[in-house]
């Protein structure tokens, strides 16, 4: 009599079987516990509790809320929306302001965002994260539009990605990230037409 290996395969003892949906309700606990009470007041217990899982599910996947909070962010940053296609250099900065502004303006994303900038001036950790996520995707998005601008001619060579960039988002950041204000009618549109000019402008 032989014995099907496929069936009689067992976990090793000690062995941890991380189940997804766990993880997932643990990571959709921790954005819900940095928006109701910030990094420096949240624990492993609210978060837990939060996701209704035990310390011990926690403690399995992280080590401690930080390395949590720097997986977390990290993760985002694998998560990149592709670079706006529409044809034009003015449709591109519009829709990317569109994103940009619907992610910023997102009921959690407007409390852990600001929270989290200033955790990373203590963090270097969570600083590398939000570089990361925040910059780097959105810096490899603007490499793209000024890249496809510059190739219809709508653009001189040599345009600067990161100015792009500056240009583009750096007022949007200011006004829902820093200052904290709504936007009012017509501001993308402003926007977007104030960043276009100011990247065509040949000095």
């Amino acid at each position: 009599m032989t014995t099907d290996p496929r069936t009689s395969r067992r976990v090793p003892a000690g062995a941890a079987v991380l189940r997804e949906d766990v993880t997932d309700a643990i990571r959709a606990a921790v954005f819900e516990e940095l928006a109701a009470v910030g990094f420096a007041r949240m624990s492993i217990e609210g978060i837990a509790r939060r996701a209704g899982v035990g310390k011990t599910a926690v403690y399995r996947r992280w080590k401690s809320k930080l390395a949590l909070v720097v997986d977390l962010v990290s993760a985002l940053a694998v998560q990149g929306l592709p670079a706006p296609a529409t044809g034009s250099l003015h449709g591109d900065v519009r829709a990317l302001l569109e994103v940009a502004s619907h992610t910023l303006r997102h009921p959690v994303a407007s409390q852990v965002i600001p929270d989290l900038l200033v955790e990373a001036a203590r963090h270097p950790e969570i600083s590398e994260a939000i570089k990361a996520a925040l910059l780097d995707e959105q810096r490899g998005i603007a490499a793209v539009i000024v890249r496809e601008a510059v190739e219809r001619g709508e653009l001189p060579e040599g345009a600067d990605p990161d100015r792009a960039l500056d240009l583009i988002v750096g007022p949007l950041y200011w006004r829902l990230v820093v200052v904290r204000s709504e936007l009012p009618a017509g501001y993308l549109d402003d926007l977007a037409a104030s960043a276009v000019a100011a990247l065509v402008r040949r000095d």
